[in-house]
């Protein structure tokens, strides 16, 4: 497997307008894959980011080591990597075939209400081809506090824009595409969410022009803290890639 190691990239990156989350700062997965292209690759290690402010769009930032941490920092610290382990870590229920993810996605509760219209991964405002159009809706319900258990599913193909070259999405893509859908699982109309942290790996770059699923499981609550896994399977239920992610409450 090739690695991407700090060395072989350009020590300066910049998140681009177009890859917002909130309107003004950069979508946490997109700008955590950014820093995570830097030490893995589709079939390698699983990356922790940890998202330290609101990353800047369209401000130069720089990519420094120092051990096993890579950092990205600008007029401050900005997010933090560092190789992690996700062996252990339990898919976030089971797959969903693409017609069920495909009904699911008329119950996304962002196409009526939404914290960050248009945010890259899962705004409603975007245009097809400038955004990702995740509109992950509910397919399986839990009956504890907060709807813990929570499953909620969506459709992708990443289009021809997303390409890399080689006929796939490329690693930021798809962590960008693993952000969103572990958010909606959570109950955030009216208590937005931002990624604090997320760790993940891709066992596999998605395939563009193809269809995907995207899972969102809520694992639990605790006070501003909302955790969540997320998957993306093929359409004949492979897994592809998995993450687990901490979000934090924004305070009212």
């Amino acid at each position: 497997m090739n690695h991407v190691t700090p060395a072989d990239g350009d020590p300066i990156v910049t998140i681009g307008a177009a890859h917002n989350g909130p309107d003004g700062s950069g979508n946490g997965g997109y700008s955590a894959g950014l820093l995570a292209e830097r030490l893995t690759a589709p079939g390698g290690p699983a990356v922790e980011v940890t998202l330290r402010t609101p990353p800047p769009l369209e401000d130069p930032l720089t990519l420094t080591t120092d051990g096993a941490v890579l950092t990205m920092s600008g007029r401050e610290t900005v997010a933090e990597a560092r190789a992690a382990d996700l062996t252990d870590e339990a898919v976030p229920g089971a797959p969903v075939d693409p017609a069920t993810a495909k009904e699911a996605e008329a119950r996304y509760p962002g196409l009526s209400e939404h914290p960050f219209p248009r945010c890259y991964s899962c705004g409603p405002e975007r245009a097809e081809g400038d955004g990702l159009r995740l509109f992950p809706g509910s397919v399986r319900a839990g009956s504890g506090p907060d709807n813990i258990g929570n499953t909620v599913a969506c459709t992708w193909v990443p289009g021809p824009e997303l390409d890399d070259g080689t006929g796939h999405a490329d690693l930021r893509q798809t962590w960008a595409a693993l952000d969103c859908p572990g958010g909606w699982s959570s109950d955030i109309v009216g208590r937005p969410i931002v990624l604090g942290r997320m760790t993940a790996q891709v066992a596999e770059a998605p395939r563009t022009g193809h269809t995907h699923v995207v899972t969102g499981h809520l694992h639990a609550v605790e006070g501003r803290k909302v955790l969540t896994g997320s998957a993306l399977h093929d359409s004949e239920g492979r897994l592809l890639a998995r993450a687990r992610a901490t979000w934090i409450t924004l305070r009212s």
